[in-house]
């Protein structure tokens, strides 16, 4: 190849990046998140998972990249509280989807959920108990176990981002429960005597 057909080549590349660059910006894509839409309604909050646990990692890291709120370090104080009602992690499922003509395993259905409810440092319910479950089928073949584990791994990994994604959409959506004003009893005002 010549060095005027490989510089053509690259400047048609060029051409073609910017294009789509163009196209996706024009489009309206943004990527999950980026339009602010996560914004919650708290000034501080503590997340009821073990410090180990990869989701909370991601929420805690979600939620600092937003940076209007602050993830604590205990309950007390915190204007909010996410609490775990049933811990993903011994939630992930593997369960036979289909099987082949001899009988061998050829489909898994791999699930992953989360049962959570949220509450102020009132105790007020500002969220209750939702419940998030999310499947996705994976393939097996005997011949390709260690890359299927790794493919295993990737999906259980694509499940936890977007339970992430379903848990701020849930956030960002509650109303704090305002604290009832105090209003003084009205006196009634006796009518005034007619004049004579």
């Amino acid at each position: 190849m010549t060095t005027s057909s490989q510089v053509s080549l690259l400047g048609r590349r060029a051409v073609l990046a910017l294009g789509l660059t163009v196209l996706l910006s024009a489009c309206g894509f943004h990527l999950r998140g980026s339009n602010g839409s996560f914004m919650l309604p708290f000034a501080t909050m503590y997340i009821g998972l073990p410090d180990t646990s990869p989701l909370a990692i991601g929420l805690k890291r979600y939620i600092r990249a937003i940076g209007s709120t602050e993830v604590v370090d205990t309950r007390d104080g915190a204007d909010a509280v996410l609490e775990v009602l049933g811990d993903p992690e011994r939630n992930r499922t593997k369960t036979i989807l289909s099987l082949n003509k001899n009988g061998r395993v050829q489909e898994y259905q791999l699930g992953y959920s989360i049962n959570f409810r949220v509450v102020d440092k009132a105790g007020n319910q500002l969220l209750a108990p939702t419940t998030i479950s999310l499947v996705r089928p994976i393939t097996f073949d005997e011949s390709q176990v260690l890359a299927k584990e790794t493919e295993e791994a990737a999906l259980y990994r694509d499940m936890r981002n977007d339970l992430v994604q379903q848990i701020m959409r849930r956030l960002a959506a509650i109303k704090p429960v305002l604290p009832a004003m105090s209003v003084a009893p009205v006196t009634p005002v006796a009518p005034a005597a007619p004049q004579q």
